[in-house]
């Protein structure tokens, strides 16, 4: 068999996963029995692995999340009013093909960041691109970039991303451009794509947040109509976490 020149030629096309599975293959004695169906079907599906693989890890260094987190290791079991029903229903990403919202609001330390971060990965391993943002910092990125010319291509990015998730919103009150830009970044996404939005603040109280009236009405509108809502509550985890350190090292 030409093994080498075979290899050569599924290297320079660019099917590594391919030429991957191929080198194992013949290193196998039993895969000699493999009629050419299965080879080829057994080498398509390496190839498609590797492909998936490397989209979904260009979408997650895209989305620069900011945990390294993970819908498969939530816990469940801290006391923080989580529904578990409603967190794997949001899991299956079906939300985010169906444009919907999320709101995720809770004192600090209880998981909010970590939890839409683990949302977003899912996102990412189910091939929708995914931006993370905590908001006062991008309002000040924002900002510049309306300085330097940057602004609507900014805003077009939003716009396009699949997953947005908004990070840390409030409890400042928002100046006058900060509440424009929130309204063209809602606006743009309304009914188009799916905006993930972490406060501290609860959701009855984003009205004062936004200040000015009419603005808050059109923001809100749009944030809260045909969104999730998951409420939380309780101790700072951090904190829990910090008390129990000590016991099992004793242990």
């Amino acid at each position: 068999m030409l093994t080498h020149p075979t290899l050569d030629m599924l290297r320079d096309l660019g099917l590594h996963g391919m030429a991957k599975s191929f080198q194992d293959l013949d290193a196998q004695s039993e895969a000699r029995a493999l009629d050419h169906g299965e080879w080829l079907a057994i080498l398509l599906e390496h190839e498609a692995t590797l492909r998936r693989q490397k989209r979904f890890e260009a979408r997650a260094r895209a989305a620069r999340l900011r945990h390294d987190a993970q819908v498969e290791d939530t816990d469940f079991r801290a006391e923080r009013g989580l529904d578990r029903s409603l967190f794997l229903k949001l899991a299956s990403c079906d939300w985010i093909r169906q444009r919907h919202g999320l709101l995720l609001t809770g004192p600090a330390g209880v998981g909010k960041s970590w939890l839409a971060c683990a949302l977003g990965q899912k996102a990412c391993r189910e091939d929708f691109s995914v931006a993370y943002h905590r908001a006062p910092r991008l309002f000040a990125e924002l900002a510049l970039a309306r300085g330097d010319g940057r602004y609507a291509r900014m805003l077009k990015a939003l716009a396009k991303t699949d997953l947005l998730i908004l990070d840390d919103w409030g409890p400042e009150k928002l100046t006058d451009e900060q509440r424009r830009d929130l309204l063209e970044i809602v606006e743009d996404r309304y009914e188009r794509r799916s905006t993930i939005v972490t406060s501290q603040v609860p959701v009855d109280r984003w009205y004062e947040i936004i200040g000015n009236p009419t603005i808050a009405d059109a923001v809100l509108d749009r944030l809260v109509h045909n969104a999730y809502r998951i409420e939380l509550a309780g101790e700072s985890m951090r904190k829990q976490r910090a008390i129990a350190m000590p016991e099992t090292a004793q242990a």
